[in-house]
């Protein structure tokens, strides 16, 4: 079903050569930093697969990298960590082709003698759902609030299983006054939500948000959810843990404020 599917895979050498998670533009700023971003990351083992339709429009994406290196909430160290998996376009939908690339993530753990494979799903937009990894044999091992869900496909019985970070109210305690936005550029939506919700921010309720950017998975991996890239965060409270838009935003803070 998926023969007539090409799949490209992200190097040094297709890096230009390729869309950027659904941005066609070059010039586009999310298209360049995610680009430096995967250059960077492809030196710690990060594979990126893209897939084109017969007519060569992107339909599918998926990004996976060493457990080290994930820049997500977790501790996977030897595990291979999905990103994020997605088909776009409804019409290419319910055809196997995300299960394709993920199986191709599992048969790369595989060939390097990892333990398995661990991914963060969630129902709420910009994660996977659980449902296509549940399908594929992988298995829940930990969870975090409010959804998130740690599944993990094994490989070797005998290998430590992958957990959560923790302690996520003491991550968000250090972003106690004023508000906050927390993103990364392993996702290159999220300068465009993080311009529109810092333009509507300081026009409607005056307010200025200090941008954290993580830099490093390190970083990644100490931020305040499990998702990690993404989040705003009001006095120490968590407003949203995913991009949203800036009339999203409006409605959401305006409890903080009591308007």
């Amino acid at each position: 079903m998926t023969a007539d599917y090409e799949v490209i895979e992200i190097t040094n050498d297709t890096l230009d050569a390729v869309p950027r998670c659904g941005i066609k533009n070059r010039n586009h700023p999310g298209f360049l930093r995610k680009t430096a971003w995967l250059e960077s990351n492809l030196e710690n083992g990060m594979r990126a697969r893209v897939m084109l339709t017969p007519k060569g429009v992107q339909c599918g994406y998926i990004e996976y990298i060493p457990g080290k290196y994930a820049w997500r909430g977790v501790e996977a160290d030897g595990y291979m960590v999905i990103h994020c998996v997605w088909t776009f376009f409804r019409e290419y939908q319910r055809r196997d082709l995300g299960a394709s690339l993920i199986q191709g993530c599992i048969d790369d753990a595989r060939r390097e003698k990892m333990p398995g494979v661990a991914v963060v799903t969630r129902e709420s937009p910009w994660l996977a759902g659980s449902t296509i990894f549940r399908k594929m044999g992988f298995d829940l091992v930990d969870t975090a609030p409010p959804d998130y869900e740690l599944l993990v496909y094994g490989l070797r019985k005998s290998a430590a299983t992958p957990r959560f970070k923790g302690n996520w109210e003491k991550r968000l305690q250090k972003y106690g006054d004023g508000l906050t936005i927390v993103r990364a550029d392993q996702c290159p939506h999220t300068i465009k939500r993080t311009d529109e919700i810092s333009a509507i921010a300081l026009k409607t309720f005056g307010l200025k948000p200090h941008v954290v950017d993580l830099k490093t998975c390190r970083d990644a991996q100490r931020a305040p959810t499990p998702y990690a890239v993404f989040a705003i965060i009001y006095d120490g409270c968590l407003v949203a843990d995913y991009q949203i838009s800036a009339r999203k935003f409006t409605t959401l803070m305006k409890p903080f404020l009591n308007q």
